[in-house]
C-alpha cells in the first residue's frame, strides 16, 4: 500500500547577516537549537540533515548536531546535500523511507554558517602538505607559514562552481542578458518579496516557526522601509557596467538553520494537529548550464511537473519559488511560460497559460527572508505547510528551488 507523505511545519532560527550576531554560533551549534526544539514536538525515528559547505573536521554533521544537542542516542541520522535544495531534496529522500524500518516520524533540515566556513588549500598545495606529512611532519609548521596568498581557495563574491570557475551571480547575469530579463522587473520582485515578509513578520506569522537563539528573537534581514527607489538605486555587483544584478535583488549571505517534519498518516497522527502538505508529485531537474543557465533546471521541470497532472498555472493556488535571485525567478517563470522552449526542452506542449503574479511567495522569499544554503528548503517547506491550512480543501501549492550544477527541485503540494 502506498503512503501518504506530508510535510508538517518544524522549527527554525531566525536568519541573520552573515558576519553579524550568529558569528560565534557554528553548524553543529545552530542545528542542535533546532533539533532540540522539534525534539520537544516529537521523537523523531530518523534525522535527515545537510549542510552544503562542511566543516572537514567531521563527516556526518547531521549525527555530531544531533549527539551535541544531546538527543536520543539511538535516533539515526545522516547527511545530504544538493546544493540551495539541500534540505528539500532531503525531504523527498525521507518521504520514500516512511513506512518502511519503522519510520514514520523524519526529522529534515539543514543548516549554513556562512560567518565562519572552512577555507581550502588549493590541490597542489595540499598535495605538498599531505606528501610533507608523511616524510617530514616536523616540517610542517615551516612550510605552512611559507605558503603564499594562492596557496588558499578563498570565496569571492560568493562560491563558485567548480567547473566553470564563476559564482551564480556571474551565471544568472549572463543568463539575464540572453533573456532580456529587466532591471526594473528584478526590483519589483525583490520590492514584492520585502514587503510581503515584513507584513507576515508585523502579523505573528513566523511566530510559532521561528525559536530565538540568545537574544535574537526574528529574521534581520527584512526591510519594511526599502521602496523601488532605493532598490533601483543600487549598483550591479556582478557586473558593474554593464549588468542588472544588484545586492537588493541578489540573496544576501545569511547564517541560520531549518527544519521540517516528513509523515507518514501514522506519524501525522503522532505529531498532533499541526498543518500539512501532501505530497503529490516531484520533479529533480538537470541542464546543460553551459547552454541552458546554471539556475534554469526548474523552467524545464516546472512544466513537467504540471503537464503530467494535466494542471495549469492557474490551477495552483500558491507559488513558492527559491528566490535565488530576482532575475532567476523571473527568468525560470519566463522559459516555463513559453510554448516553443516547453515543447524543445521540457518535451511537452501542455498549455501551462499565463503565470499569477499575486500568488507568488505571498509570505516573503530568499530576497527579504535570507538564504542559508542548507536550511533554505526546510523553511520553504515549513512555511508552505502553514499557509495551506488557511486555504480551502485541496489547494495546492508547487515549490521550486534552483540548485547549483544546473540542477533543481520542484515539488506539487496540496493541503491535507
Amino acid at each position: 500500500m502506498a503512503q501518504n507523505i506530508y510535510f508538517l511545519p518544524g522549527k527554525r532560527t531566525p536568519f541573520v547577516k552573515t558576519g553579524g550576531v550568529f558569528a560565534s554560533q557554528t553548524p553543529l551549534s545552530l542545528s542542535g537549537e533546532v533539533m532540540k526544539a522539534m525534539r520537544d514536538t516529537a521523537r523523531p525515528d530518523l534525522i535527515v540533515w545537510g549542510h552544503v559547505i562542511p566543516s572537514t573536521a567531521y563527516s556526518n554533521g547531521a549525527r555530531e548536531a544531533a549527539l551535541d544537542a544531546g538527543l536520543d542516542d539511538a535516533i539515526p541520522a545522516y547527511s545530504t546535500q544538493l546544493a540551495c535544495s539541500t534540505s528539500m531534496m532531503g525531504a523527498i529522500q525521507a518521504g520514500g523511507m516512511l513506512g518502511k524500518g519503522g519510520l514514520d516520524r523524519i526529522m529534515v533540515g539543514g543548516v549554513e554558517q556562512m560567518s565562519c566556513v572552512p577555507l581550502a588549500f588549493t590541490d597542489d598545495a595540499a598535495a605538498r602538505l599531505m606528501a610533507l606529512a608523511q616524510t617530514n611532519p616536523a616540517g610542517l609548521p615551516e612550510a605552512l607559514s611559507k605558503l603564499s596568498f594562492n596557496a588558499v581557495n578563498l570565496p569571492t563574491k560568493g562560491w563558485s562552481n567548480r567547473i566553470s570557475g564563476r559564482t551564480m551571480g556571474d551565471h544568472m547575469e549572463e543568463t539575464a542578458k540572453v533573456l532580456s530579463v529587466a532591471r526594473e522587473r528584478q526590483d519589483e520582485i525583490a520590492y514584492a518579496s520585502h514587503i510581503n515578509a515584513a507584513k507576515a513578520q508585523g502579523n505573528g506569522f513566523f511566530d510559532d516557526l521561528i525559536i530565538p537563539i540568545g537574544d535574537v528573537t526574528a529574521d534581520g534581514l527584512i526591510r519594511a522601509d526599502t521602496s523601488l527607489e532605493k532598490l533601483s538605486s543600487l549598483k550591479p555587483v556582478f557586473d558593474p557596467a554593464n549588468g542588472s544584478l544588484t545586492a537588493g535583488n541578489s540573496s544576501p549571505l545569511t547564517d541560520g538553520a531549518a527544519g521540517v517534519w516528513v509523515v507518514n498518516d501514522k506519524g501525522r497522527e503522532e505529531l498532533g494537529n499541526l498543518p500539512a502538505a501532501k505530497l503529490i508529485d516531484f520533479e529533480i531537474g538537470a541542464v546543460n548550464f553551459r547552454e541552458d543557465g546554471m539556475l534554469m533546471a526548474p523552467a524545464y521541470a516546472i512544466p513537467r511537473l504540471l503537464a503530467r497532472h494535466g494542471l495549469k498555472f492557474e490551477d495552483i493556488d500558491l507559488f513558492e519559488i527559491h528566490e535565488a535571485f530576482a532575475a532567476q525567478v523571473l527568468a525560470n517563470v519566463q522559459v516555463a511560460s513559453d510554448p516553443q522552449a516547453r515543447a524543445l526542452y521540457a518535451k511537452t506542449d501542455a498549455d501551462l497559460g499565463a503565470f499569477p503574479w499575486e500568488r507568488l511567495n505571498p509570505t516573503g522569499g530568499s530576497l527579504a527572508l535570507g538564504h542559508p544554503f542548507g536550511a533554505t528548503g526546510a523553511r520553504i517547506l515549513s512555511q508552505t505547510a502553514k499557509q495551506l491550512v488557511s486555504m480551502k480543501p485541496g489547494a495546492k501549492t508547487l515549490v521550486s528551488i534552483c540548485a547549483d550544477g544546473g540542477q533543481g527541485t520542484v515539488a506539487l503540494l496540496e493541503r491535507a
